[in-house]
């Protein structure tokens, strides 16, 4: 077997301590491409070489199935290449192809196969395998061990039968796919219906702590779980039941975390019950022979929206470690050595997330050259932002023979940016992939909107009529869908033509008549103006006179504005069609519309430039990365721009976003875009303003961005200096650049200071008063 210093030496000194790390809690925060996983793989192949660990009594959780499975084989490949050397005295893959799948089969049962490696749902279902006979709830009832796991469609079911059968609620007040939300919340953060019902004593508390304990009722009698119970069982158990805890204490003597930022409350509980086995005093932990070593970085922290809570990272010191400051501790190690990225690229990232306060200070460090600038393009609009970014990529492509498409990625912070980029990328075959999400014009709103659209222009289109007869829904069930589809089969006639017989639908329909009637009413509305409406004017207002607009906002989740936002984009990509082509008509849109979705059809395979939103690009990286729609109300969200804990987040998307470029970064926005169907004005991303200008070259001249406040309290007139200014909230300021403003929050105090400003003309922006005296009263 290969020796230990060997085996270590292709790590740096940072992880090499991470590696050889033994007993005892230890935090490695992890910066962007800086070799987590290696940490990781190389950790666990360490225990058992090096200190003779068994497999089994390592538990290892991952947040993908893929990253998983990617340690497990990085894991197999460095036990087999320790095998290929002892048995043949050469690597692994000069071998021939048997020897090595021999050498590979023989690690997988001797080592992989007994490790536990996996996600929290994955691993936690399989210990209540063993256990979940021995829990009960609250209300005393038991399962099984062949339980079923629901997805989410079955869970979404079981909820609306709740609300609309068991407890006959207007399931427009009370929507089911938000009273799942409500439940899927409290599970994550350990809250039984009674507890839940406790934190919210309101009326509308009440009746989803009812929905949420009938919910539970239902999984029980149908001996079933959903994914949340996955996680709070397991907790439940280890609580109610001591023995059991122990065994899983005992068993796993090696606990490893990635991703540590993105745990929510009952993940963390899980671990701190697995790791201390229930005890609370941090005196009486015995650590011998056992580790917690969890890996992450809070600057990377983009998951609040899913109950994710960065602070859990941020408290491991005083949770777990010794509380020392970073240059003394013995319980943290940073990995700050960045494998990706070139150095401007780097200097730009460090720059950007040093405006956070909630975050453990560390560095990227480049270990790559300089590289080319960053380019910034300022557009006129969504159109020539999205007609540079392909010229670009084209262009870039022909240079560099060894890029191919799937060396590109355009980033964006909401789904319905990809449609201007899409529209683009078809109109200049260039083939591309929707990363995480549906293309444009594959989402479900944008399907049921065309449906719509196409209903208006041509009745007989029974397939877009089914889809939307009761989308949203109408109370028209599928028996009397089916009783309608049937007579118009016996007649011979488009389902179209019976709906529009007033008469045979009230014989045929019964109670759903009168909605079937309105429904109809509306399309016919809309097909008598087709020639005087243009097609942006009938989808707007179809929209809102089916309900499908005020149904969406009515649901009050992320997933529901995302979908409204995708229905207002598609109305700007009819507005955009109209100036484009002069033509407004709806047949021109729609048959635009469909050439636009059946150019999709590219061979498997094919490398496709990747378009996908920032969420969804968070452990990939691309060669030349385009980050696109800096703006404010963008990029920041418009729903982040006053909060300064929010403003925090998309500071870490837009961080996310640029050290995902491994070689060329190229960031854009628009002077003005659509939005909700009117052009308007756009202010440039405050980020832009907080990277080095000496890093950026741009196709406008550079502003100079200046920190230097020149401001006044309200209660004196004095000439103040920073260093005996109290500040307060309600201060009055003036910034060169910004204008006038107000303080709103305060974060840290003295030096260190960082002030939330609300600009009358740009929003909310942090400050950090200069060190020196550089203040003077407003005139």
């Amino acid at each position: 077997m290969t020796t230990d210093r060997n085996f270590l030496s292709q790590l740096n000194p940072s992880q090499r301590r991470a590696v050889e790390h033994f007993c005892g809690p230890l935090l490695v925060v992890a910066g962007a491409g800086s070799g987590k996983t290696r940490a990781l793989t190389y950790r666990i192949a360490h225990l058992i070489r090096h200190h003779q660990v068994d497999p089994e009594n390592i538990l290892a959780v991952t947040f993908t199935n893929k990253a998983a499975r990617e340690m497990k084989e990085r894991i197999e490949a460095i036990f087999a290449q320790d095998l290929a050397q002892n048995k043949y005295g050469q690597r692994l893959e000069l071998l021939a192809e048997y020897e090595q799948k021999q050498l590979r089969s023989r690690i997988y049962k001797t080592i992989t196969k007994k490790l536990w490696i996996g996600t929290f749902h994955s691993l936690f279902a399989r210990i209540l395998r063993y256990d979940i006979n021995k829990y009960q709830d609250e209300r005393g009832r038991i399962w099984t061990r062949n339980f079923s796991i629901f997805d989410e469609s079955d869970a979404q079911s079981l909820v609306k039968n709740i609300v609309t059968k068991q407890l006959n609620l207007d399931e427009k007040k009370f929507d089911p796919r938000s009273i799942r939300y409500q439940i899927s919340n409290a599970k994550n953060l350990g809250l039984s219906p009674e507890q839940y019902l406790k934190e919210n004593p309101h009326y509308k508390g009440r009746v989803i702590a009812e929905v949420y304990d009938g919910y539970q009722a239902q999984l029980a009698a149908n001996n079933a779980l959903d994914f949340d119970d996955l996680i709070l069982i397991p907790v439940r158990l280890f609580q109610q039941n001591e023995s059991i805890l122990g065994y899983w204490h005992s068993q796993f003597r090696h606990i490893l975390v990635d991703e540590y930022q993105d745990t929510n409350r009952i993940q963390y509980e899980l671990i701190r019950l697995l790791s201390t086995n229930g005890e609370t005093r941090k005196s009486e932990w015995n650590w011998q022979g056992r580790s917690i070593f969890v890996v992450g970085d809070a600057d990377q922290s983009i998951y609040s929206f899913r109950m994710a809570d960065f602070t859990i990272l941020l408290n491991f010191q005083s949770d777990f470690g010794d509380g020392l400051p970073d240059e003394d501790t013995r319980t943290m190690i940073k990995l700050e050595e960045n494998y990706r990225s070139r150095e401007n690229i780097l200097q730009a990232a460090n720059s950007l997330i040093e405006n956070n306060t909630q975050r453990i200070e560390k560095v990227l460090k480049p270990t790559r050259g300089l590289g080319e600038q960053i380019y910034c393009y300022k557009a006129d609009n969504e159109q020539a932002e999205a007609e540079f970014v392909i010229n670009k990529l084209k262009h870039l492509r022909e240079e560099n023979p060894e890029l191919d498409w799937g060396s590109f990625a355009i980033l964006y912070r909401t789904n319905a940016q990809s449609r201007s980029f899409e529209d683009a990328l078809i109109q200049r075959s260039v083939p591309y992939t929707i990363v995480g999400g549906f293309k444009f014009y594959d989402r479900q709103e944008i399907k049921d909107a065309l449906a719509y659209l196409r209903v208006v222009s041509n009745p007989a289109d029974t397939v877009s009529l089914l889809r939307i007869i009761n989308t949203p829904r109408r109370g028209i069930g599928k028996a009397t869908i089916e009783l309608l589809i049937s007579a118009s089969q016996e007649l011979s006639v488009p389902l179209w033509e019976i709906l529009s017989d007033e008469t045979s639908v009230n014989t045929l329909a019964g109670r759903a008549a009168k909605a079937i009637n309105k429904f109809v009413k509306t399309i016919q509305e809309f097909q008598e103006q087709i020639e005087t409406l243009s097609a942006a004017e009938i989808l707007h207002q179809i929209m809102e006179k089916s309900g499908y607009i005020d149904e969406l906002k009515s649901k009050g989740t992320e997933e529901a504005d995302n979908r409204l936002e995708n229905v207002y984009e598609l109305n700007n990509a009819v507005l955009q069609f109209q100036q484009d082509t002069e033509d407004t008509t709806l047949e021109g849109f729609l048959a635009n519309a469909s050439l636009a979705s059946d150019l999709d059809n590219l061979e498997e395979g094919q490398q496709k430039v990747s378009l996908m939103t920032l969420h969804s690009a968070k452990g990939l990286e691309f060669p030349v990365v385009f980050l696109v729609g800096l703006e404010q109300g963008l990029l920041p969200h418009g729903r982040s721009i006053d909060d300064p804990l929010a403003l925090e987040e998309e500071r870490r998307l837009c961080y996310v976003g640029v050290t995902r470029a491994q070689e060329q970064l190229f960031l854009t926005y628009a002077k003005e875009r659509y939005t909700w169907g009117s052009r308007e004005t756009k202010i440039p991303s405050q980020f832009l303003q907080e990277l080095p200008k000496e890093l950026i070259s741009s196709n406008i001249k550079p502003k100079i961005y200046s920190r230097r406040l020149i401001a006044s309290k309200p209660a004196g007139g004095a000439i103040l200096s920073d260093r005996d200014l109290n500040w307060s909230v309600g201060d009055r300021v003036v910034h060169q650049v910004y204008g006038e403003g107000e303080v709103t929050h305060i974060l840290g105090s003295g030096k260190k200071a960082t002030l939330a400003i609300k600009f009358s003309d740009l929003g909310q922006q942090k400050i950090i008063p200069p060190t020196d005296p550089k203040l003077a009263p407003m005139q």
